[in-house]
């Protein structure tokens, strides 16, 4: 009887795999397979994420100097490391400094890297005073020694590793109890591969410099919005405008109080500036929750600018790093010249040495040649100061975002330098990012974060050619103002750089805009269509930016221009004395209409 059941149950399992068949008759949907479905489940499956969960950094505060230790005084430091180390830019490394005397101190803290490099900051503290700081120390480093060192006290110090996850990295403004409530994830398990990696950070004591943001994939404030201090929403509100992925586990009743920029208050993702604002509501009631979605800005997060470096030192020729070209004509050696000129030189020196010899002797011969010599050295030597001179020789491009409301300028640029003799010293604001290559050659020596940053020592080496991306958002009145005339539209140029033309949309219709000075007015014409290209960057230039041109080629709402400048552009470098070879500014705003 058994062995008839199990007869009756295949032959059972057998007609219903059958009927089950695509192209039987009376076969069922569910295995049915088309192209379509076929094509989207691959996509799913490309596009599904290969981890799950988060992995932790924890964060572990070690003091010094250690009790009994020589140094030992009124001061105490904590450094709490190991810390998550962005993918550019900027590492923050919190630090509490606490002075238990009843005098005032000057303490300066110093980062020291195997390499010889050094970042620093000079603090105030008053009696009894107890202080949260940080030291942004640039990313390309894993390690270093902390020094702490006052008037009148022995330096102290202490070593450090850095956790350089090669993940998705995510700061957290909040603790791990926050952070699994807003997204639903939890840790991963062991031996697997994470979603994304977490540094957690305190919301009181966050940094308020943009750097300490701009090199993480996301941030993701998980906290209600109270507990944010105002100044620390005004960096994050800086970050995401400037290209920064920002996710609001908690979104706050009112969002624009924050973000002024977003259109749809209640959107779940919204493009912000150059950037993006995601806040957490429909996905919480998904099954996988708002994990996924922090994940997707993860993957989506490409760095706004991406200056070029060297090649490696056994390839060294006229390219950089991934076969780039220099965008500046001055870092190229004139190979024509010179090679015209040791040609010349071997004439003298052979054939007309030997025609000397035989017309004057021998001793004609040894007076020529090494005159010869010093005169071709003394032309290479003019040749160096009459053309190249001493100048710091310049190509600058950037795209910016004019926010006429709030008079600033959302800045992303990139700055190709030359220098032939050594430029020392340059000042960044706090909001503001000074961006080195990835493998950077010969980098700054001593980076001072006092008051914004201040890279000293070797900003640029003599004779050598380098380039710095900067994100900035800085205040400006510039502006662009229009207003009807008869034949087309009366526009004036006070966007502080020449203009090189440009298109405005205006009363529903397109227009080009002429090439004007600074401070200039002039008609612009009629349209037919929107140009394919509003930036005209060239190829070479497009590679340095990989995440920051969408914002300009979208399509121009009524009232908003695309123009192209010429100038230094609105970088805090802006204002350093270069010899300018090339620039080119795209700009996108608001015009303002002008009053008769």
């Amino acid at each position: 009887m058994a062995s008839r059941a199990s007869l009756a149950g295949a032959v059972l399992l057998g007609a219903l795999l059958w009927t089950g068949l695509p192209g039987v008759h009376g076969g069922t949907a569910a295995f049915a397979t088309s192209p379509v479905a076929v094509a989207v489940a691959a996509e799913a499956v490309e596009t599904a994420p290969q981890g799950s969960g988060y992995r932790e950094v924890v964060e572990t505060p070690e003091s010094f100097p250690d009790p009994g230790e020589l140094g030992e005084g009124d001061l105490k430091a904590t450094v709490r490391t190991p810390t998550l180390v962005p993918h550019r830019g900027y590492t923050p490394i919190q630090v509490t400094v606490q002075n238990s005397g009843g005098q005032p101190r000057s303490v300066r803290l110093a980062i020291y890297s195997p390499q010889g490099r050094v970042t620093e900051r000079t603090l105030e503290l008053g009696p009894r005073e107890r202080t949260v700081t940080w030291l942004l120390m640039p990313a390309d480093l894993q390690t270093g020694q902390l020094s702490m060192e006052s008037p009148g006290l022995y330096p102290s110090s202490k070593g450090f590793y850095l956790d350089s996850y090669q993940g998705a990295r995510v700061m957290v403004l909040g603790d791990v109890k926050a952070f699994e409530t807003a997204t639903g994830m939890s840790r991963a398990v062991e031996n697997t591969e994470p979603l994304v990696a977490s540094r957690f950070v305190d919301p009181s004591t966050a940094p308020r410099e943009l750097a300490a943001y701009a090199g993480y994939d996301a941030v993701l404030v998980a906290v209600p919005p109270d507990q944010v201090p105002a100044d620390v929403w005004a960096v994050l509100e800086t970050f995401a405008v400037s290209g920064g992925r920002l996710v609001l586990g908690q979104p706050p009743a009112n969002p624009r109080l924050h973000f002024p920029l977003l259109q749809d208050a209640q959107a779940e993702l919204s493009p912000y500036g150059f950037g993006s604002v995601r806040q957490f509501r429909a996905c919480r009631t998904q099954s996988l929750g708002c994990g996924i979605n922090l994940w997707e800005d993860t993957e989506r997060s490409p760095a706004m600018v991406v200056p070029a470096g060297p090649p490696p030192r056994w390839e060294r020729n006229d390219l950089l790093s991934d076969g780039r070209l220099p965008l500046l004509s001055s870092a190229r050696a004139p190979v024509g010249r010179f090679l015209l000129l040791i040609f010349l030189f071997s004439l003298a020196v052979g054939p007309g040495g030997w025609m000397l010899a035989r017309r004057k002797g021998p001793l004609a011969v040894l007076i020529a040649v090494p005159t010869l010599a010093v005169l071709t050295c003394l032309g290479l030597v003019a040749w160096s100061v009459l053309v190249d001179g001493f100048s710091v020789h310049a190509a600058r491009y950037s795209v910016t975002l004019l926010d006429r409301e709030r008079s600033r300028a959302v800045t992303v640029g990139l700055n190709a330098w030359y220098a032939n003799l050594a430029e020392e010293n340059v000042r960044m604001p706090a909001s503001s990012v000074l961006l080195a290559p990835t493998a950077p050659e010969e980098p700054p020596r001593f980076l001072d974060w006092t008051n914004g940053l201040t890279v000293k020592n070797s900003f640029l080496p003599s004779r050598s050619y380098r380039e710095w991306g900067e994100i900035a958002v800085i205040p400006s009145r510039a502006r662009l103002t229009a207003r009807k005339a008869d034949g087309g539209v009366q526009v004036q140029n006070a966007l502080g750089a020449p203009l090189k033309g440009g298109t405005l949309k205006w009363d529903g219709q397109l227009w080009a805009l002429p090439e004007l000075a600074d401070g200039e007015e002039g008609l612009a014409t009629p349209k037919d269509a929107e140009g394919e290209d509003l930036l005209e960057l060239e190829h070479e230039t497009r590679m340095r930016f990989p995440g920051a041109l969408t914002p300009l080629t979208q399509d121009l709402d009524d009232g908003t221009f695309v123009a192209k400048l010429g100038g230094r552009g609105f970088t805090p470098t802006a204002a350093m004395d270069v010899e300018l070879e090339a620039a080119l500014h795209v700009v996108r705003g608001q015009v303002e209409e002008a009053r008769r």
